[in-house]
């Protein structure tokens, strides 16, 4: 695989290892067990993931629960570290990937966009740049200097996204989190993606709702137990995805 200017995102020869220990495992035999040799069961979350996208491209990521695509987008982040293989994200990178994530309960909304500013690589003087902007974008400015621990998950998404966005990220990452939220603030949030795909950056979102994935992205990779099972124009994608879950459900009904 060649490596462009233009490549936003390199996966290459991509695996991810969990260990699995077996039941009945205390964590402290476990943990003598692994420093006298003994090494854990693995259970491989990705195996030999290679594909790259493109400065400004817009890709999906599919598959059935336990897949492998949020452990993508896991490592894209540097949440998680490859077992094997290699990544590489070009620019400053906006990770939505759970819902609260970076955000402390004890702090304000306020005080956590500056923490969260600050993950996402933001100095003091950028993020009090962005900071009306933020608020207004999550429309909780009635909220904003009351502590996270008293905000609803739809509240919580509405901040995590409006700082993920407002900061204006070269990739933005999107698991799922849109699925949460009132459908007009899910409009809002489309019409900004929409946005940023006219202005060039580079979005990887994954989803199990078919529909937004062909409205998000005109690329799909199907992941399918760790493994790329196909990568390809979206509708093309999602149609074999489809029929083989229609597929699946035959046969465990049999």
């Amino acid at each position: 695989m060649t490596s462009t200017s233009e490549t936003a995102i390199e996966v290459t020869d991509l695996w991810k290892a969990f260990p699995r220990y077996k039941p009945g495992i205390g964590s402290l035999k476990a943990l003598f067990s692994f420093r006298y040799g003994q090494r854990p069961d693995r259970v491989w979350g990705l195996r030999d993931l290679s594909f790259t996208v493109s400065r400004g491209e817009s890709v999906a990521v599919i598959g059935r629960n336990g897949s492998g695509k949020s452990t993508l987008l896991g490592i894209l982040a540097r949440v998680y570290l490859p077992t094997r293989g290699r990544v590489c994200v070009k620019g400053r990178i906006a990770p939505l990937l759970e819902l609260g994530a970076g955000f402390h309960p004890e702090l304000t909304g306020r005080e956590n966009i500056v923490l969260n500013g600050a993950i996402l690589g933001l100095s003091r003087k950028e993020i009090d740049a962005h900071m009306d902007d933020i608020i207004r974008f999550s429309e909780l400015e009635e909220f904003i200097d009351t502590p996270i621990k008293t905000y609803s998950v739809g509240m919580q998404m509405r901040l995590g996204f409006a700082v993920a966005v407002q900061t204006k990220p070269d990739v933005l990452l999107v698991d799922e989190v849109l699925a949460v939220g009132d459908e007009a603030f899910q409009h809002k949030c489309y019409r900004q993606i929409e946005r940023f795909q006219k202005e060039g950056r580079t979005i990887l979102f994954v989803s199990h709702d078919l529909e937004s994935v062909r409205r998000v992205a005109p690329r799909t990779i199907w992941i399918h137990r760790g493994v790329v099972q196909a990568d390809g124009p979206t509708e093309e994608v999602v149609s074999a995805y489809h029929e083989q879950s229609l597929r699946d459900e035959e046969e465990a009904t049999e």
